[in-house]
């Protein structure tokens, strides 16, 4: 008997170099390398630092992932890479050695979406998506509302997007601003969990009843936070950081998992799959269980090791193509840095033909 492809997922898009591989939606290995400390002396991603970092990490964390499997090389079938979007020199470095591997291996290549990989992650831990779902994918540099229906075959509907800042550019800039370590999310949910989040009565934006139920802005957020810092310095009081992380926290809590619940309730769906950096956030986390609770919605969010970047979501996207018989990409593929998300494949050959399905 036949067994199964088993492909192997490469991720470079950001400051994270990961591996993983996946076989029948099963992850049986995966590994990551962040130069995240590398960073953190200049308060963001520098590209051509993180770029340099992944030329050193791509080949140990594919071996690295390749041990925790028990495979070898000869056992890998497909090899699925991020291609966009992203750091340009970054995607490029993680596009060359899938192409080598691809190539040397004689197995077919995919080029993959980054936030289809963050999408298909939750699958690694909870199975196949529900047909359609909403997804509330939230991270660094995106916050989306999606529709999605079969991910390996159907066009992405984007029911809203951010206007501006996404959530986690919103915690990196506002954690700057109460004077806390990069990444700022992380630093923003532990200085929280000592502060009252009724503490400061920061703006819900976009929730009036003019505005787009779907669509963000954090950017306003993001100024509320600073003008309170601002205004208290000024009056040469004492900072009360926790409270300001925590009052901050919830604004942001509130906003995103009260339009991704309302989502749910207007098209009648009954699952809402919640992921990226920012889905590892606790009170995102627990605000979304319940208000999904409360509305009868079932709630999907992955383990906080497949929230932030990895090749395991890479490979997840990848394994979906496969089976699904996508065509792969050609061999001069490209990266695309802003590429956005319409279909998993961000090479149009592996499109299958979308399947219509009036929404629910």
């Amino acid at each position: 008997m036949k067994r199964s492809p088993v492909v192997l997922g490469i991720e470079s898009s950001c400051d994270e170099t990961g591996a993983g591989i996946v076989r029948d939606g099963r992850l049986l290995g995966h590994a990551v390398a962040s130069s995240m400390d590398e960073h953190a002396r200049y308060g963001g991603v520098v590209p051509e630092i993180a770029a340099r970092a992944h030329v050193h990490a791509a080949g140990p964390v594919v071996r690295a992932a390749l041990d925790q499997a028990g495979l070898a090389l000869r056992d890998i079938d497909a090899v699925a890479v991020t291609t966009g979007p992203g750091l340009s020199g970054a995607l490029q470095v993680g596009l060359a050695s899938a192409k080598t591997l691809a190539y040397s291996l004689g197995v077919p290549l995919y080029g993959v979406h980054h936030l289809a990989g963050h999408v298909a992650a939750d699958t690694l831990e909870h199975g196949p998506l529900p047909n359609p779902c909403v997804v509330l994918v939230v991270s660094g540099g995106h916050t989306s509302l999606l529709l999605v229906r079969d991910l390996a075959r159907d066009p992405v509907v984007h029911l809203g997007d951010t206007l501006d800042d996404a959530a986690g550019e919103c915690f990196d800039k506002a954690a700057r601003i109460l004077g806390l370590p990069y990444p700022g999310g992380p630093a923003v949910d532990r200085a929280a969990r000592a502060g009252d989040p009724a503490a400061v009565a920061f703006p819900r934006p976009l929730t009036g009843p003019g505005d787009d139920p779907y669509a963000f802005s954090f950017s306003g957020l993001k100024t509320a936070a600073a003008r309170w810092a601002e205004a208290h310095r000024a009056a040469g009081r004492e900072l009360p950081v926790a409270d300001g992380a925590a009052a901050l926290q919830e604004a942001v809590a509130d906003v995103l998992t009260r339009k991704a619940v309302a989502a749910c309730t207007d098209h009648g769906v009954s699952t809402l799959v919640v992921v990226g950096g920012v889905a590892a956030n606790s009170r995102v986390r627990a605000l979304a269980e319940a208000r999904c609770d409360a509305a009868g919605v079932e709630l999907r969010v992955p383990p906080l090791r497949l929230c932030t970047d990895n090749g395991a979501m890479i490979a997840a996207v990848g394994d979906l193509l496969v089976r699904a018989g996508a065509a792969p990409a050609p061999l001069d593929v490209s990266v695309d840095p802003s590429a956005p998300l319409e279909y998993a494949a961000l090479h149009p050959v592996a499109r299958t033909k979308p399947r219509t399905a009036a929404v629910a």
